[in-house]
């Protein structure tokens, strides 16, 4: 049988190509194998650079790198922007197309939207953990005798600063400053910033310091495996889970619904929109902007519950 040029262009660009490469694979093979309409190739497009430019953002790099619980964390990022559950679905189409195509011509390892069910995962989709529900979770690792004092600063920083999984994995114990109450972050295109920290980051932060230097490490990094090595996304990620459980919040809580939580808290009392987009290191304050229709629909109700003439 003999391939296709764009069959063979696409196995031979799998080992190390780059995500924006592999989409523009996907779609010569959506034009000229598949043959879908201009329009509908055109809509896949802009859907799935919108999702690789989150993933790129969050610290993926390589297809093989995907897990589900990314799909899931931009899912989230898409109900914040207060999209219709009609238009997301339709992503979510398109994103489980182009995982298909990249496991079916062997550029991926897995298929981790095999399973994916829209009507069903819309449902259960949560745009913010509750203030109850964060005290549940960082109160969690208080019972995990091993890595309690680690996990219990990861989850503080998460929600305290409002960071990328990604700018949490990359942290160095230099990034750390106590005294200043503020850890230094490199975001997304190399920028800097300084997070601010709250008093209850600073305690657990500083315990867990104090538990890293009994473990004599080589490597700065700040979160360390048992081990004594970088703690990856994925071991983050894990973390989260985990205590999620323990803490028996329903949710299919991630560490972007943590950061995602901390702008909606913020908002919602009282902080002001560019203070926000500096902590979270937004370089447009209008992707901060999707993160208002949250507060704006919590003062719509409060109105129509309270107010006479509503």
């Amino acid at each position: 049988m003999v391939e296709s040029d764009n069959t063979h262009k696409a196995s031979q660009s799998g080992d190390g190509a780059s995500l924006s490469a592999l989409l523009d694979n996907f779609l010569e093979t959506a034009v000229f194998e598949a043959g879908l309409a201009d329009r509908t190739v055109a809509a896949y497009a802009g859907d799935l650079r919108c999702y690789l430019d989150f993933l790129e953002e969050n610290g993926v790099g390589a297809a093989g790198d995907i897990v589900r619980e990314d799909i899931l964390d931009h899912v989230g990022f898409l109900v914040a922007q207060g999209l219709t559950v009609r238009s997301i679905t339709r992503k979510i189409s398109a994103i489980r197309r182009f995982h298909r195509f990249l496991h079916d011509e062997g550029l991926a390892p897995a298929n981790p939207a095999a399973d994916f069910d829209s009507p069903r995962l819309m449902k259960r989709l949560p745009r913010a953990l509750t203030g109850e529900e964060v005290e549940r979770l960082i109160a969690a690792p208080e019972n995990d005798p091993e890595d309690g004092v680690r996990d219990a600063a990861i989850l503080e920083l998460f929600y305290s600063c409002g960071l990328r999984i990604s700018e949490l994995a990359a942290l160095a114990v230099r990034d750390v400053a106590l005294e200043e109450s503020a850890v230094r972050v490199r975001g997304k295109g190399g920028r800097v910033r300084l997070a601010p920290m709250g008093e209850r980051a600073i305690h657990k932060t500083a315990a867990w310091l104090r538990r890293r230097a009994e473990l004599k490490p080589r490597d700065d990094a700040l979160f360390l495996s048992r081990r004594g090595r970088r703690m990856g996304r994925t071991s983050v990620w894990t973390v989260v889970k985990r205590h999620a459980r323990a803490a028996n919040i329903r949710q299919n809580v991630t560490p972007h619904m943590l950061r995602h939580s901390f702008a909606t808290h913020l908002l919602d009392n009282g902080a002001d929109l560019r203070a926000v987009q500096e902590m979270l290191g937004h370089a447009d304050i209008s992707t901060t902007q999707i993160y208002t229709h949250v507060s704006v629909e919590r003062l719509s109700r409060a109105h129509k519950q309270f107010h006479p003439r509503a």
